[in-house]
């Protein structure tokens, strides 16, 4: 590609990028839509399979496609993609884009539909790899292997989706596939609700929804790219330039930018050893931490790369600057009440939101341990989300790189060293496996942080003295609140939802309420999060 910008070329692409905080609220109100949709999801499930060897199983099936969905569709592949077509973008002919897309379209979803078949054919040794502690169960690893030939197709299917997400993100349309989660939240709802009489097993009718919310999603994302005339008609070329500058890219942020998700499946792996019940209670608290993590962390890494990229491509390295230390703020001034909340109302939160049919009281109390520790890491799993972009837009994948093997290296040791303790002292080994991941998070942002203050990428910009004292004071009130305000467990177990849920809102909406309060009487205001250097 040429580095000289065509003047006016005929077909030149309109600039269409909104503001970063309009653009972070209409990603994360959208996004809030599917997580809330995702929680009445996983009440249906809760009720529907528990904390069963049955939900055991599906939870495996249906986590694998999942954790390579998110290296696929919103981890590597779209920290490399992105930055490339920020370039091609910077050409400004809307040719050299499509010609772009369609070779993209062509090598990933070829190689996709390989990976694919090759583990419908050998849906076993997935099995024995991820979840090697069934293979002591063999009824519960059959049926998990039987799983896993139906959801695996998912992985293609959203891998392709998240493809199109990218293109509509980086041309400023960031709804449609902010809105896009809603249809897997919505099939897996009408699974167990309606379809699973139709099955002699009834666990089956969850793997047969998660299979056809992937053909929905990729469906709903065309029309979109239709109107903008990049609709991909994919071409097999692996000698492309484009192309070749997306995989040298792409591979080593497979394992950089996905860390967290990677531990994750570890956590999922090592369960398998531990007693029937701890992957779901593992998935259980993993999905409450993931309603913040996604509402407000994904969506602002969502808004920021794009910008980061174009930063990059432009040589506006102030703004690049301003952007990044505006985005970690935005996560500091949401993940850390969230996180903080979550510990308090570990319990109290679970027990309305599942503890119904299947779930146990147990369960619960399990699911709550688990819950407080992925907690602690929040923040930090919030903050890898919108610090790897500022190495991935600079086109640095060799850093993440290394600072996610010490990160593994560490989530691997902290595994063993804390499991077995609490395994022994309160049969909570699952609790050990998120306590470990927490840590991992820490210091994988903490290193992402130090290397952007040292290359100089990133320099901390004016009022984050003020802007600090301000957070500690509000989170400070909003926990003094929470605590003063939540009522004795067994006050929470003797109503009925409908207590809990009315409860649960007002115990919510007053520890917000005084956290926005102390906020404004310390002189934050809404215009502070509308620039990168006012907050």
């Amino acid at each position: 590609m040429s580095d000289t910008k065509p003047d006016k070329p005929d077909d030149a692409l309109p600039d269409n990028t909104p503001g970063l905080l309009r653009a972070s609220a209409l990603v994360g109100s959208m996004t809030l839509i599917s997580r809330v949709l995702g929680l009445v999801r996983d009440v249906v499930i809760a009720a529907f399979v528990g904390a069963t060897a049955n939900a055991d199983a599906f939870f495996v099936a249906f986590k694998i496609p999942n954790f390579l969905r998110r290296l696929f569709a919103e981890g590597a592949f779209s920290q490399a993609f992105v930055p490339v077509l920020a370039d091609y973008k910077q050409e400004g002919s809307i040719a050299l884009v499509k010609a772009l897309i369609d070779r993209v379209a062509g090598v990933l979803g070829g190689s996709l539909l390989l990976v694919t078949s090759l583990a419908i054919l050998c849906a076993p040794v997935v099995a024995a790899l991820f979840a090697p502690g069934f293979m002591d169960d063999p009824q519960k690893f059959e049926l998990t292997s039987e799983m896993i030939r139906i959801t695996f197709p998912y992985l293609l299917l959203i891998s392709m989706t998240g493809f199109c997400g990218a293109i509509l993100n980086s041309f400023g349309r960031f709804a449609v596939p902010a809105f896009t989660p809603v249809f897997l939240n919505l099939s897996l709802i009408f699974a167990a609700t309606v379809a699973a009489p139709w099955f002699e097993q009834p666990v089956f009718a969850l793997a047969w929804g998660v299979f056809f919310a992937g053909f929905i999603q990729l469906l709903f994302q065309l029309p979109s790219l239709y109107r903008l005339e990049l609709v991909p008609r994919p071409i097999w070329d692996t000698r492309d330039e484009g192309v070749r500058r997306i995989l040298k890219l792409m591979v080593p942020a497979l394992f950089g930018v996905s860390v967290s998700q990677i531990n994750l499946l570890l956590d999922t792996v090592l369960a398998s050893f531990l007693p029937t019940g701890s992957v779901s209670w593992l998935y259980y608290s993993d999905r409450l931490t993931e309603l913040p993590l996604g509402v407000f962390g994904i969506a602002i890494a969502t808004v920021i790369l794009p910008n980061l990229s174009a930063h990059r491509a432009a040589a506006r390295v102030e703004k690049f600057s301003l952007t990044l230390d505006w985005a970690i703020r935005s996560v500091l001034l949401i993940g850390l009440p969230a996180a903080l909340a979550l510990v308090l109302l570990a319990q109290p939160i679970l027990v309305t939101l599942f503890q119904y049919g299947e779930l146990t009281p147990e369960d619960v109390a399990m699911s709550a341990l688990s819950l407080q520790a992925y907690s602690l890491g929040l923040v930090a799993f919030m903050l890898v989300k919108v610090l790897a972009p500022a190495y991935y837009a600079r086109k640095d994948t060799k850093t993440p790189v290394k600072i996610g093997i010490i990160a593994m290296v560490v989530n691997m040791v902290l595994n063993l060293a804390f499991v077995f303790p609490l395994m022994h002292y309160w049969n909570a080994g699952h609790m050990g496996l998120a306590l470990a991941t927490s840590v991992a998070a820490c210091l994988n942002a903490g290193l992402l942080l130090r290397g952007l203050l040292r290359d100089g990428v990133y320099q901390l910009h004016g009022g984050w003295g003020s802007y600090t004292l301000r957070l500690v004071l509000a989170t400070g009130g909003m926990m003094a609140v929470l605590v003063f305000l939540n009522p004795d467990l067994a006050q929470w177990l003797a109503w009925d939802w409908h207590r809990r849920a009315l409860e649960m809102t007002l115990l919510c909406a007053a520890g917000a309420g005084a956290y926005l309060a102390i906020h404004m009487l310390l002189g934050t205001r809404l215009r502070h999060l509308r620039t990168p250097s006012a907050l």
